[in-house]
């Protein structure tokens, strides 16, 4: 007998939320959007249009959650997807969070305990999990192609982050806390993962190196402004010319945090917010090689991997072509969505992790407090243990 659609809300039913949702609406295929909450009367309406007439809207997440659902999507900004969350898991409902879990490590505490007290199914969408260029990093070192990993360093070439974390809300704490939690959490938890541990000891340096001293500064703007064409042009519009930005800035916009794992890695990872370009490079140096992305799922992207001496070699000793997905971030949302949608019915094992996720922000919070005590050693404290070990068994 066929299984009814599964009922679904959604917490921010615009923006990333809203992309979530088009992705999960696929009535009489498993699951239907059946509820909207958000802030916007037009996000409303658009839902309505998009998700049929009978679509239950509202501003007020008790309402929806007070809904007969069988899983709720959060794709609100960072800062209240704590209490959100907290929410929906009182009532027992599977969760999709969208990342970051939390903007504080003892928020993301509180909601691995929120999920185990409920016995509620937790998602964390760290979708980088389900990037083809990382699966296939994974599987190569899994593998032993480049024996066993000591080092991995990360540059993240943020392009356009005066437009998109430096004119809204992002470019607050007391919003994001910072851009080494906000911006790194999908890459922390890519070294975690890559590398089979998580870090225990950071520190960081950094500073608001350019966007905190330019001119026309105004209030934050309340939604996602669109790049037009001819801020595009580098030449034209480099970030020193930028105007408009958020007059409350106080995160950093250039940073770089070392961490140390449990399993005895060394990791490094640092962010621009003004570079030209827009993507990360990985490289991970194990004890017979080195594997690098150049990349990040757009046509071209590949692999190289070293595992021979030699003084310069660019194209490596073998290269691994990643094939073009369909689908948003590299088709990794199409991926994580149905992950999402098939945990919901069965359980079972998932790729994501809440535990890596709370643990991709325990690092980043750590680093965050590092870099503004003038870059100072600061340890990362690991989840309670009964809750941890609840989550490896695979939770509810």
């Amino acid at each position: 007998m066929k299984k009814p659609d599964l009922q679904i809300g959604v917490i921010g039913s615009g923006g990333r939320g809203g992309h979530l949702a088009h992705i999960a609406h696929q009535p009489g295929r498993g699951a239907r959007i059946t509820a909207c909450c958000d802030v916007s009367a037009a996000t409303l309406a658009r839902n309505r249009a998009d998700f049929g007439a009978d679509l239950f809207t509202t501003h007020d997440i008790h309402a929806l959650l007070a809904r007969d659902l069988d899983a709720v999507i959060i794709g609100t900004p960072d800062f209240l997807h704590e209490e959100q969350a907290l929410a929906a898991l009182a009532r027992g409902l599977a969760l999709y969070l969208e990342k970051p879990m939390a903007i504080t490590t003892a928020g993301c505490d509180r909601i691995l305990a929120a999920a185990k007290m409920h016995r509620a199914r937790l998602y964390v969408g760290h979708n980088m999990r389900h990037m083809a260029f990382v699966r296939k990093m994974k599987a190569l070192i899994d593998g032993g192609a480049i024996g066993e990993v000591k080092a991995c360093w990360c540059r993240h070439f943020v392009g356009h982050g005066g437009d998109f974390y430096f004119r809204d809300w992002h470019a607050e704490r007391r919003y994001t806390n910072g851009l080494l939690l906000q911006k790194a959490a999908h890459d922390i938890d890519v070294i975690h993962w890559l590398c089979g541990g998580y870090s225990r000891t950071v520190n960081a340096l950094g500073g608001l190196t350019l966007y905190g001293g330019l001119p026309g500064r105004k209030p934050a703007v309340k939604g996602p402004r669109k790049v037009t064409p001819a801020e595009m042009d580098w030449k034209l519009f480099p970030p020193a010319k930028m105007r408009g930005l958020n007059h409350r800035i106080d995160v950093e916009d250039l940073s770089s945090m070392q961490m140390q794992l449990d399993n005895g890695v060394f990791a490094t990872y640092a962010q621009c917010h003004y570079t030209p370009d827009y993507w990360r490079n990985y490289t991970v140096i194990g004890t017979e090689g080195r594997l690098e992305n150049f990349g990040n799922g757009e046509p071209g992207t590949h692999l190289r991997l070293w595992n021979r001496r030699a003084s310069w070699k660019d194209r490596g000793d073998r290269t691994y072509r990643i094939p073009l997905e369909r689908g948003s971030h590299g088709g990794a949302d199409p991926k994580i969505m149905a992950e999402f949608l098939r945990y919901v019915r069965t359980g079972g094992h998932t790729d994501t992790s809440p535990l890596a996720a709370r643990e991709s922000i325990a690092a980043g919070c750590a680093a965050t407090d590092s870099l503004r005590a003038g870059g100072a050693l600061r340890s990362v404290r690991p989840p309670a243990p009964a809750v941890a070990r609840w989550f490896a068994r695979g939770g509810a």
